[in-house]
């Protein structure tokens, strides 16, 4: 919603405008919503099944916990304004997690030395399967958080400006937890986490993920319907 350029850069050109309900923004009467999250354009499960494999391939055991951290670099144009999570803080974040789960990162710059061990090493391609089968994703990144609330996974979102959908995955389903860059709510969110993975499991998390499949339509036939019918 606050990708403002980009958003300059195709809405005046457009007859039509598709996004999911929950999107902020309006569009006047080229505005056409849909009942959905774009992530399930490639998560569904009709188009996904996450492959247990890459618990061998993290080196972690099938029932051992483990959590996906993310960090962004800002350098988005929509990010401008934003420094995300100190440094202090990630440190801190991975202290307390590792207490209770091994923890990896997934980082767009260069991670300082003191993470730089615990750095994700896996092909791209199967993060999606890391999302899936970890006990908590935790970051900067909207996308990966909706990606893994829809996998059943828990997440924390950290975001001065937040979403639309994070916001109705965090209110509705309550697998989001979404929290602004404030130094208070950085400290807020590191203990939720806590929290979280203190659980004795996340059974209850993976049947939301189900709730929201059952919920909403598969947006990639509604989009294929809509564009072969237009």
């Amino acid at each position: 919603e606050h990708a403002t350029l980009g958003n300059l850069a195709f809405a005046p050109f457009s007859k039509k405008i598709l996004t999911p309900n929950c999107f902020k923004k309006e569009f006047g009467k080229k505005h056409v919503r849909f009942d959905s999250y774009m992530e399930l354009c490639y998560l569904h499960p009709k188009y996904f099944c996450p492959d247990i494999g890459i618990l061998d391939i993290l080196k972690v055991s099938k029932n051992e916990k483990y959590v996906i951290i993310r960090f962004v670099s800002w350098e988005a144009t929509h990010d401008i304004g934003h420094s995300g999570i100190t440094l202090e803080n990630k440190i801190k974040a991975v202290e307390e997690f590792s207490k209770y789960s091994k923890v990896f990162i997934s980082s767009e710059g260069k991670l300082p030395d003191e993470l730089d061990r615990y750095k994700i090493n896996i092909p791209v391609s199967n993060m999606h399967d890391a999302l899936a089968f970890a006990s908590l994703f935790y970051g900067e990144s909207a996308t990966m958080a909706s990606e893994s609330a829809v996998l059943g996974t828990p997440s924390i979102f950290l975001d001065n400006n937040g979403r639309g959908y994070t916001d109705e995955q965090d209110m509705k389903y309550g697998i989001v937890f979404n929290f602004s860059e404030s130094l208070a709510d950085q400290k807020a969110s590191i203990e939720k986490g806590v929290e979280i993975l203190s659980l004795c499991n996340n059974r209850n998390f993976k049947k939301i993920g189900e709730d929201i499949i059952r919920d909403k339509v598969d947006p990639t036939k509604f989009l294929v319907d809509y564009i072969l019918n237009y």
